[in-house]
């Protein structure tokens, strides 16, 4: 072995040591992150409801039935999941902490109250992205992991990457009739040969989530360093004005972005309690997806629209961010997608373990070897007397 590859593999083996208990953490929760969905959609009956000619009851009817169940709280996101959906007001009570209060989207019916903390999918979200701990800790400890964790794939490739033609088809397949520790090396080196690809998109837009610079940089890499200044701007509301009579403006809002974006299947109403901040509605194509989205900003005391971004006219860098959460958990290909991102996980969890096992196998054999070597150390010493 060259001098380079013996460095190569001296960082490919601490830098794996290093992270190994955090990638397996982190690899593990997001298998089980891929299909939440689905799993929730076929255990939780209020997840779904059933689809009545007739409009959404108006945001302020949700709102106000949301603060009756829990008084003293407040409520400054109410989402509209699709047709076959429920509506969900996310309700901030001061001692209580947060309350998804789910609600039939065509009477205003509370159909289900859950305390967030509790649900299953959120808890293997804060693992996946804290580790339970702290943000502060848990987000960089994260992430800074998973850089390595990137380095860690990029000199694996560069160890295992066959010399010689003749060895490559070898290389590429797994050897199942082999001895287990040759199965095991096997499973290390070509799974995660195959993974390396999808395992790279996967860290950068989990790395996008966890950094604010990853994020700009990507949307600067993707509009080649052009300034979209329009996408910057944030709109404000007039706090001088009082709050008109008549419908109260998130119902004004949402009628609006509804007429606007009329093949929309999910909405998002964000009610901004700031006396300059103002009433989003943000309009996606597809229920549960977040790539494609229009964004509607209105004055909060008028309801005047004060600014427009349809998806049409964002930058390749926004568009690219907006689908971050999309390519992460796969969902941008369908289930194709999310089954690569589920397996390249797996795969990913796979390789601290068999990585370990592969060193200690090397290490016992070193053992082994040293008592040989010194006796055959003394034979030759006596015969040379």
């Amino acid at each position: 072995m060259t001098r380079f590859k013996k460095a190569i593999l001296f960082l490919h083996r601490w830098l794996g040591f290093i992270t190994g208990l955090v990638v397996l953490i982190v690899s593990i929760t997001g298998c089980l992150f891929c299909f939440q969905d689905e799993i929730q959609d076929a255990f939780c009956s209020y997840r779904k409801v059933e689809i009545q000619n007739k409009p959404y009851v108006m945001p302020s009817v949700l709102k106000a039935r949301a603060l009756k169940q829990h008084p003293g709280a407040t409520v400054n996101y109410l989402y509209y999941f699709g047709k076959d959906r429920p509506a969900e007001a996310l309700v901030s009570h001061p001692k209580e902490g947060f309350r998804y209060v789910f609600m039939n989207p065509y009477t205003g019916v509370i159909t289900h109250t859950e305390n967030p903390a509790k649900n299953f999918f959120v808890i293997v979200e804060f693992i996946h992205l804290y580790l339970l701990l702290p943000p502060k800790i848990g987000r960089p400890l994260v992430g800074i992991s998973v850089i390595i964790f990137v380095a860690i794939m990029i000199t694996g490739i560069i160890l295992w990457w066959p010399k010689r033609k003749s060895d490559r088809k070898r290389s590429f397949t797994i050897k199942w009739n082999g001895r287990w520790r040759r199965v095991n090396y096997d499973l290390h080196n070509v799974l995660g040969f195959y993974a390396t690809g999808i395992t790279i998109i996967l860290a950068i837009t989990g790395l996008s989530i966890a950094f604010d610079w990853v994020t700009g940089g990507i949307y600067k890499a993707a509009n080649l360093g052009g300034n979209y200044s329009a996408e910057k701007v944030e709109a404000k509301s007039d706090s001088l004005q009082k709050i008109a009579a008549g419908q109260p403006v998130p119902d004004k809002a949402l009628i609006a972005a509804q007429q606007k974006s009329p093949k929309a299947e999910m909405f998002l109403i964000y009610m901004n309690d700031a006396k300059s901040g103002t009433v989003e509605v943000t309009a996606y194509a597809t229920a549960l997806h977040f790539y494609k989205s229009d964004i509607y900003s209105f004055d909060k005391y008028s309801g005047k629209l004060l600014r427009t971004l349809p998806h049409a006219k964002k930058s390749p860098g926004m568009k690219l961010n907006n689908m971050n959460y999309d390519i992460h958990v796969g969902q941008i290909l369908g289930l194709t997608g999310k089954i690569a991102a589920f397996l390249a996980s797996l795969i990913c969890a796979s390789l601290p373990v068999t990585g370990l096992i592969i060193w200690l196998g090397k290490r016992k054999k070193t053992k082994k070897s040293k008592p040989r070597q010194v006796v055959h150390r003394r034979l030759e010493k006596q015969l040379a007397r």
